[in-house]
């Protein structure tokens, strides 16, 4: 071969090779990083249990309806829950003046009810905005909840609920926070005074549908109580990663 020849033959290796080093040195392009609590939405809702399609789920918001399927599918996965037959979904971050209760059953895929529901005396006026899990405090609870059996007691007919979110909920039995019929949740409460009344902690509903909604939803439902609280919704075992649940 000629040496001109030789001479393009070498030059176009070497810039070749030079191209290469520098693809291969370039600073990678910057990728924006989700939030924690943003990362928790979307594990939770790729993994949703149910198959819902196109059945109506009334005006709860589509974003709270897809986290509470998805702590619902880990509840039953980490064994907390077997085969649950209704879904309650209590959306507090609505005030109390809106329909906030949802109940879907969850084999039929139908939206049962859609009501009124009242929060604790330490949660809020109309808005609630403070939750805990602690007894004295009047105030409502968050997350997953197992529904129990039934008893009359100074509130009427009422629904044990069992507490699964640790740290956030687990106190429920202590408390006696359960569902019950209550005067002050109807319409005629909010034209008069604003708002619902409010309980000691515990989602009261109106006194002429209470029974019904308990005794269809009690034994093995499911009840999950939303407020977007940035504690919660990266602290609990059922939402993002459901593989740390157990």
């Amino acid at each position: 071969m000629r040496p001109f020849l030789l001479t393009i033959v070498f030059l176009a290796i070497a810039g070749g090779a030079s191209t290469a080093r520098e693809k291969a040195s370039a600073p990678a392009k910057s990728v924006p990083t989700k939030t924690k609590i943003e990362k928790s939405v979307a594990a939770t809702t790729a993994a949703k249990p149910f198959s819902w399609g196109e059945t109506a789920t009334g005006t709860i918001d589509p974003h709270v309806f897809e986290l509470a399927l998805g702590a619902a599918q880990c509840a039953v996965r980490s064994g907390a829950i077997t085969d649950p037959s209704t879904l309650t979904v209590i959306d507090y971050s609505k005030p109390s003046s809106e329909k906030r209760l949802w109940v879907f059953d969850l084999r039929s895929q139908e939206l049962l009810y859609e009501e009124l529901v009242a929060h604790g005396q330490g949660s809020g006026d109309n808005l609630a905005n403070v939750f805990s899990n602690e007894p004295d405090t009047h105030a409502s609870s968050l997350g997953l909840f197992l529904t129990e059996d039934t008893y009359v007691g100074k509130n009427g007919y009422s629904l044990r609920l069992k507490g699964l979110d640790e740290g956030f909920n687990h106190r429920a039995g202590e408390r006696a926070i359960v569902m019950h019929g209550a005067p002050y949740v109807s319409e005629e409460f909010v034209k008069k005074n604003g708002r619902l009344g409010r309980s000691w902690g515990c989602p009261a509903l109106r006194e002429g549908v209470a029974r019904e909604v308990i005794d269809r939803v009690r034994g093995n439902g499911i009840v999950f109580s939303y407020y977007p609280d940035q504690d919660w919704l990266e602290s609990s075992r059922y939402l993002g990663d459901c593989g740390t649940a157990s």
